[in-house]
Order: structure tokens, then sequence, then C-alpha cells
């Protein structure tokens, strides 16, 4: 019998996860639910049905594990706990200074409703988190990095794009050359917010708009640019939709650390990751680990868990002894 999954949210994410499930043969598409008028979403799969999500509840005994694919900004937070006295449910929560308190919310209603949840799955948070965390307990005499990039940042880009006078903006995160090579090379460095990345923005802007001032209002934003060395390219419709169409993203977990009686010895582990496409990516880790959410629960396990929680064999269809077998 296959894990039945449902889809909250059919954006870039929620494509990606119908994607995914298709090269899961143990795993099917039941359902999708949609804040939108379900008669105007058009999902890949046929034969599988869009719903309200005002009408979610009605399908609960027809899900084994429900993935949510809202923002982290206002969707999550409510969503995720709502859902999960429903569901064994999966989310990509990440905001990384309110997980904690994201993962108290959701803890209590998974255990009152004896279902497993796992928030803040993807790649990071997600996969590099748990990079950092091996890097952390195999060399504890070191130092991490994380360096995002070359890729798209989304949030970035709608920030550019609300700026007056832009009518579309692409950003993407460049990790500098520099500050690796030192990193890889053992150093050890001392690296500022503007040392380890570069912004560089392309922009779309209305004929009459000022370009001069756009730059400045984007180079001087805070939270998002003032802190940073931003490139601002002006580029037309044309160019944007030739060249800037795709989503990519990717980086670098890297662990720099000393071991020996002295410190003698140097060692690097690095992790690194190169995505044509963040959600369908993001969206294949879900996806692997709403199967482990789902072997979780069979076993008769509740509650919240991340990835720090749950084994690498629950997230893969193979047996213990396959495992054992073909990849140990």
């Amino acid at each position: 019998m296959k894990i039945r999954i449902g889809i909250m949210g059919y954006g870039n994410l929620g494509r990606g996860i119908e994607c995914a499930l298709k090269q899961n043969e143990d795993m099917e598409l039941v359902a999708v639910f949609t804040r939108r008028d379900p008669k105007t979403v058009n999902i890949l799969t046929s034969g599988v049905k869009v719903y309200s999500a005002e009408d979610v509840e009605k399908h609960k005994d027809e899900i084994d594990v429900m993935i949510l694919c809202g923002g982290s900004a206002t969707d999550l937070p409510v969503q995720t706990p709502k859902l999960a006295e429903m569901f064994n449910v999966i989310d990509s929560f990440d905001t990384h200074a309110k997980i904690p308190e994201h993962f108290d919310n959701v803890n209590a209603a998974s255990e009152k409703s004896g279902k497993i949840s796992v928030i803040s799955v993807g790649w990071d948070p997600g996969m590099f988190s748990l990079n950092r965390l091996y890097g952390n307990a195999i060399l504890p005499n070191g130092k991490d990095y994380t360096f995002w990039g070359k890729g798209v940042s989304q949030g970035h880009s709608d920030a550019v794009r609300r700026v007056n006078g832009v009518l579309d903006a692409k950003q993407y995160t460049i990790p500098v050359d520099e500050a690796l090579s030192k990193v890889r090379s053992g150093e050890n460095p001392e690296l500022t917010t503007r040392q380890k990345h570069i912004r560089e923005c392309f922009v779309v802007a209305a004929e009459d708009a000022d370009k001069c001032a756009i730059e400045n209002e984007i180079k001087n934003m805070p939270n998002y640019f003032a802190d940073y060395d931003t490139i601002v390219h002006f580029i037309t419709a044309e160019e944007m939709k030739k060249n800037h169409s795709g989503i990519p993203h990717g980086g670098f977990v890297i662990r720099s650390g000393k071991t020996g009686f002295n410190n003698e010895n140097t060692h690097i582990i690095e992790y690194s990751l190169k995505l044509d496409s963040n959600p369908e990516f993001t969206s294949s880790v879900l996806v692997a680990y709403a199967r482990a959410a789902y072997k979780l629960n069979k076993e008769g396990q509740k509650g919240c868990k991340t990835v720090f929680d749950i084994a690498p064999a629950y997230l893969s269809p193979k047996s213990p002894a396959q495992l054992r077998k073909e990849l140990l």
C-alpha cells in the first residue's frame, strides 16, 4: 500500500512536491488543497482532485502525510500547528530565529493528536543543518562557515520589486571567492557579512523611472542590501525573460577544524549544493521526510521532530538490510 500524500498550497513548492512524488514509487498524491478557487488550479497529475483549503478536515482519514507549502512569515506559524491536530505534517519553516518557538507550538498540537510533525525541512534549514551538526560533533575544535549561492534569493528579489519604479527584478546571492579560498585553506578567518557574500541585482525599470534613485534605494536598504557590496544592472524585460527566468540556488557548509595532541593537523569538511531549481530540490527533501514521518507514526511515535531527530534509514524506501548491503 502506498503512502498517501496531500499538498497544502500549490505554488512553486507545491508543484515541486508533485514532481518529486512521481519519482517515489512507494508514495502517491491523493489531494491538493488551495486558498484559491479550486476550479482555477490546474495540476499536473491526472485523476487527483483539488479542494478548498477550508475543506481540509473532511479529508483527514484519506491522507497519511500532509506536506505544507506555505510561507514562513505568516502561513506556517498558523497552518502547521492547526493541521498537526489532524495529520502527520511536514513543513519548510525557515525563519531560523523563530524555530524554537515554532517547534513548541507544533509539538503541543502533535502530542495532542498523536501524530508526527517534522518542521524546518529543506536544505537550509535541513540538509545544511545536518552537516553543521556532523561537523561540530566530529571536529569540536573548529569553526563553521555557511555560504549561500550563487542563486536567486526570492525574498530579496521581492524587496527590490517593491522599490518605486521597478517593474521586475531578480537578486542573486554570490559567495566571495577570496573568503571561500581562505576557509578552504584552513585559515579559520573571521569574516564580516560583507566579506562573505555579494548581492547582484538585475532590474527592469519603468521608462520614466529615475534609475539613480532606484540604485541608491536598493544599495541602502536596511536588512537586505546595506551590509553588502551590491551591484545593480538595469536590463530590458526581454533580457529578464531570456536570462533570468529560472530559480537556481545552492551553497556550501564548511567545517574547518584541528586534531592532534597539540592541534597540529587541519581538516576541512565541505558539503555543497548546486541547484537548477531551489523549490524542486527543497520539495525532494520534504518528500523524503514525509516517508520518515509516516514510518515513525506507524511505530507509535508522536510529537514534533526536526532533521536532527530522524535517523537516515527512515528517509529511504529501502529496507535496513538493503541499505547495509548497497550503501554502507
